[in-house]
């Protein structure tokens, strides 16, 4: 209600601003800086003076009906001084609603002045993104990165819903958040997947710490974090300068089926029925990017998972041998 209010108010000074009946001084007085500084700079592009002058030969048959009257009794015409007033309540208030509307329209404008920016990657799509200080972001397939521009000097942070490779630029601490936990660095390599209740970090170089309230570990090179729904944390090591699925191969050690069904999914847009087999079984693997068939064969033959691919279909039936 509060909220309401502010904005009716907001409406009436800008009103009274464009029919100067306030100065750039008084209307300063009465909204806050930022809010100046918009209605500033649309009105200098003539947005809302355009919007807000009215149209003359119907405003003029609008006086001209308040302020002209005929006598019941006589054809004398009859010039009624009182009304001015309306005239002038009428005119405010048609203002008022304008610039209400208008200032919807505004809020939208300010909203999109915080420059938030989101990039997203497509099924078996690899999407290099570049931030502002230089750090550069691989995005795995079906993957999404999200910043603000402002104050990006003194607070870098993204967050990210899917995988991506890291190479951050010496600077500011640079966090990533995730729903499964945060990354906090300085300058380094790093490599994070946070999907549902999949959570994982790779150190490549520098050192990285993983946080949330459940944990708090700082990796070193070579060194790779994992949690997995609410089971106890896995760590281990691995002699890599990157994330394999960078050259085209997605690489997985003991890791539940279901999550290298997922990433077969997202990498070849495919629909997998997994329903008759056991998705819990641990897969140690790998699979290539570039052929569907080798791809399957690599992960189910290893397995002992049948797979039926479905003519003109993207659908894959897996059944028990």
């Amino acid at each position: 209600m509060k909220k309401d209010n502010l904005h009716s108010k907001n409406a009436v000074f800008l009103a009274k601003w464009l029919e100067d009946e306030l100065t750039d001084t008084e209307l300063k007085s009465l909204v806050t800086e930022k809010e100046f500084l918009v209605y500033k700079k649309i009105k200098q592009i003539g947005i809302l003076s355009k919007k807000l002058k009215p149209k003359s030969d119907s405003f003029n048959k609008v006086q001209q009906k308040i302020r002209f009257v005929k006598s019941n009794n006589q054809n004398k015409v009859i010039n009624l001084q009182k009304p001015k007033v309306k005239v002038r309540k009428l005119y405010t208030k048609w203002a008022v609603t304008v610039a209400a509307s208008l200032l919807f329209f505004i809020g939208f404008y300010t909203f999109l002045e915080r420059d938030s920016v989101l990039n997203k990657s497509d099924f078996g799509q690899q999407k290099t993104v570049l931030l502002l200080d230089g750090s550069e972001v691989i995005l795995n397939a079906k993957s999404a990165l999200s910043y603000t521009k402002k104050d990006w000097a003194n607070k870098r942070e993204v967050y990210l819903n899917g995988e991506a490779f890291f190479k951050v630029k010496k600077g500011s601490v640079f966090t990533v958040r995730t729903k499964n936990g945060n990354i906090t660095v300085l300058g380094t390599q790093f490599k994070v997947n946070a999907i549902a209740d999949y959570f994982e970090v790779v150190c490549y170089e520098g050192s990285v710490k993983v946080f949330s309230k459940n944990f708090n570990e700082v990796l070193k090179p070579n060194n790779a974090f994992r949690k997995i729904n609410d089971n106890t944390i896995e760590k281990w090591q691995l002699n890599l300068s990157k994330p394999t699925w960078v050259n085209g191969e997605s690489t997985f050690k003991s890791v539940p089926l279901k999550y290298v069904i997922s990433k077969l999914e997202k990498q070849y847009a495919s629909e997998i029925d997994a329903s008759k087999i056991d998705s819990t079984l641990i897969f140690t693997g790998s699979f290539s990017h570039q052929d569907i068939d080798i791809a399957l064969a690599s992960v189910f033959g290893a397995t002992n998972i049948k797979y039926e691919k479905i003519i003109n279909s993207k659908k894959i039936i897996l059944s028990m041998n």
